[in-house]
């Protein structure tokens, strides 16, 4: 494959999985700001805080689903189709979020309905992953697959970052202005994002490990039970590894906008723009992290940044309660900037290469969805409600990123490091 192509195909799998993200993100940031008070309105701003993180948590649950469907699909009929498919949904559930009226003016639809885009949300993300990591990962050349598979990781912070920033450019309003209609501007705007990433995908092929699968005739009928069958082992290892990955990052990410600007008196415009330098520093060092994977391993690099994460929760609790907004962006930097980058640059292509091609589309989409459902959208759910219980004391939440690092330090020891084999090399 050229050199040209080769590009594309990042191209496709980078914008497609930013689009993704950048939807996503852009929820779970407004369900701190705005969501509490114009969808799930109680006289108790806690009630309603937590009202607010639960609907954000749902779609996790529901992402496991997505994942079974487009994962059965993508293992079946194709990675190309299923990509246009996924990021589809969840243009149009942005969009529509972008849209609904308020509590105070359809009363008990409005959660209703905003609950169901949700979901959604939930089904599109839970297929877009997978299909996304594998479109780099099934064209990578053998010495540089941990590169290539951190790319869609890239969607990660990318989409965050964009999410972020035109969060910060909105909450410059005023602040009724905002509540009233500013926060829908940037969910009505992904519409543009959405045609342009269904535009670069139509022009990609399929990807050469799905070719040889059907070549040989081995495309399973029910990939999730042949999964289930043949690489449970597999699932559970990526479920474990998976926990590190995404609780401590919705902590740095979208728990920190609420925490820090209701009980310590961060203004929204400080915290969301620590919460974007951080998300730039991470995006400059995940490829750099992929590559060095291809140089001494995955399970190397994902092990130092378990241990990193272990490490810094409670110093992290520390330097941001020193009031300080520059200690606060340092904090963030750390933590959501350096630690988890390792972490997350090499979680895919780890992934990808612990299960083989005819049931690979499903095996990290379980892996991931359930580890992420499990622990990630739970994770501001879970800090919040550790507050509350003890008294807005940080210790039970350093205390709850602490337990996510180990258990993904048990899960990473059972993984065999095969960055010096083909893909899909017996």
């Amino acid at each position: 494959m050229s050199k040209k192509q080769l590009n594309k195909v990042l191209i496709a799998s980078l914008v497609g999985s930013s689009i993704e993200w950048f939807d996503y993100f852009l929820y779970g940031t407004v369900a701190a700001l705005v969501f509490n008070q114009v969808f799930f309105v109680n006289d108790d701003p806690t009630v309603g805080l937590l009202l607010a993180y639960a609907s954000f948590a749902l779609a996790f649950f529901i992402r496991p689903f997505g994942g079974i469907i487009f994962s059965h699909i993508g293992d079946r009929i194709g990675r190309k189709k299923t990509l246009v498919i996924t990021l589809s949904l969840m243009g149009i559930a942005t969009i529509g979020m972008g849209l609904l009226p308020t509590y105070q003016a359809i009363g008990i639809w409005a959660p209703i309905l905003l609950i169901t885009l949700r979901l959604i949300q939930g089904l599109g993300i839970g297929g877009e992953w997978g299909g996304a990591l594998l479109l780099a990962v099934e064209y990578a050349p053998k010495d540089k697959r941990g590169l290539f598979g951190s790319i869609p990781q890239m969607g990660i912070t990318i989409g965050m970052m964009l999410g972020t920033l035109a969060l910060s450019i909105i909450s410059l309003l005023p602040n009724d202005s905002f509540m009233t209609w500013g926060w829908r501007i940037p969910f009505l705007l992904s519409a543009l994002l959405v045609v342009f990433g269904l535009w670069i995908r139509k022009g990609i092929d399929e990807t050469p490990s799905f070719k040889a699968v059907q070549e040989r005739g081995e495309i399973p009928k029910l990939p999730i039970a042949t999964t289930l069958k043949t690489h449970w082992r597999e699932v559970l290892i990526a479920i474990g590894a998976k926990v590190v990955e995404t609780a401590p990052f919705y902590i740095f990410s979208t728990f920190i906008v609420s925490y820090a600007t209701t009980n310590l008196d961060y203004s929204r415009t400080a915290t969301l723009n620590a919460v974007m330098i951080a998300t730039v520093i991470t995006t400059i060092l995940i490829p750099i992290m992929g590559s060095l994977s291809d140089k001494v391993g995955r399970k190397v690099l994902y092990i130092y940044g378990s241990v990193g994460m272990i490490l810094f929760a409670f110093p992290y609790f520390w330097l941001i309660h020193q009031g300080s907004v520059t200690l606060l962006v340092i904090a963030t930097i750390i933590g959501l900037g350096i630690i988890w980058a390792p972490i997350t640059a090499v979680l895919g292509t780890m992934f990808s290469e612990i299960f083989s091609a005819e049931v690979r589309y499903t095996g990290i989409s379980l892996g991931y969805q359930v580890g992420a459902a499990l622990a990630g959208g739970t994770a501001p759910l879970v800090a919040t409600a550790l507050l509350a219980k003890f008294n807005d004391s940080y210790i039970p939440v350093a205390l709850y990123i602490i337990f996510t690092a180990v258990i993904s330090l048990i899960a990473i020891l059972a993984v065999k490091d095969r960055h010096n084999q083909e893909l899909d090399e017996a």
